[in-house]
């Protein structure tokens, strides 16, 4: 572990998809496996989400007043936007005439052209960020990995159970949806595997029997950066979080830790 106190991170932004148990059951969140080929989190479960790019900072440079967002905020739910539909193929965080087929004909551009802006020309579309919530942010600096991103995690709701998603066949190998319970559990049986951020995450979206439920505690808690930090504690090395977060679990032992 190092303490890089001035250890830049890439920014980036993860979303969080809820959308209605088919059962009535506890509310099911959207995770892709991404391919054991990538450099950061190979073969891992996560969320769906990726770095900010360029084009996303031009695109929220001229729409954050609008929005009543920062540049820099408005650049990273605008990456969680793009990243949604080019990894799932969903339409979140936009308005227009969005039907499925205009959602796959729009994620098949924005795989040509690689930024969000013309695919909204092309189709007639505008952003919609008031569906996104800002959720959480980690930024893990004093870990020693090779890779370190500043992560802003989003929730956005789907709401109907009924909605089809197909993976991008370059950065993830399966998509599913799952309770936040039912991923820790098959973490519990080997079936997945988890990072240090996406078990904490689980663990605190397991909390809630909604999406309302996660978005109000979102709203009362403000979002701070994240940055585990490790303690020794009973001859032992633990990687902890704030306590005060909205996390259930703030500490695990180093040696069980998977990092990216």
């Amino acid at each position: 572990m190092t303490s890089d106190s001035g250890r830049e991170g890439i920014p980036a932004a993860t979303i969080i998809i809820f959308r209605n148990a088919p059962d009535g059951a506890a509310p099911e969140v959207l995770m892709t496996v991404r391919s054991r080929e990538l450099t950061f989190a190979g073969g891992m479960a996560v969320f769906p989400g990726g770095r900010v790019d360029p084009a996303d900072y031009a695109l929220g440079e001229t729409v954050a007043a609008k929005a009543g967002l920062s540049p820099d905020e408005a650049a990273h739910q605008i990456a969680a936007v793009r990243e949604t539909l080019e990894e799932t193929g969903l339409a979140l965080g936009l308005k227009g005439d969005i039907t499925a087929a205009s959602a796959t004909a729009a994620r098949a551009m924005l795989a040509e052209t690689g930024a969000l802006a013309p695919v909204l020309d092309a189709f007639g579309w505008q952003l919609d960020l008031a569906q996104i919530t800002p959720f959480a942010r980690w930024f893990p600096k004093n870990e020693n990995i090779a890779r370190v991103y500043d992560t802003r995690f989003y929730l956005a709701n789907l709401g109907t159970g009924d909605v089809d998603v197909s993976i991008d066949h370059a950065e993830n190998t399966r998509l599913f949806w799952t309770s936040a319970q039912g991923a820790l559990d098959a973490a519990a049986r080997g079936e997945i595997k988890l990072i240090f951020p996406t078990r904490r995450n689980l663990e605190r979206l397991a909390l809630f029997a909604s999406y309302e439920e996660a978005r109000a505690q979102a709203e009362a808690i403000p979002v701070r950066t994240i940055m585990p930090q490790v303690v020794e504690e009973g001859g032992q090395s633990w990687l902890t979080i704030l306590g005060d977060a909205g996390y259930p679990v703030t500490a695990e032992l180093l040696e069980n830790v998977a990092r990216g």
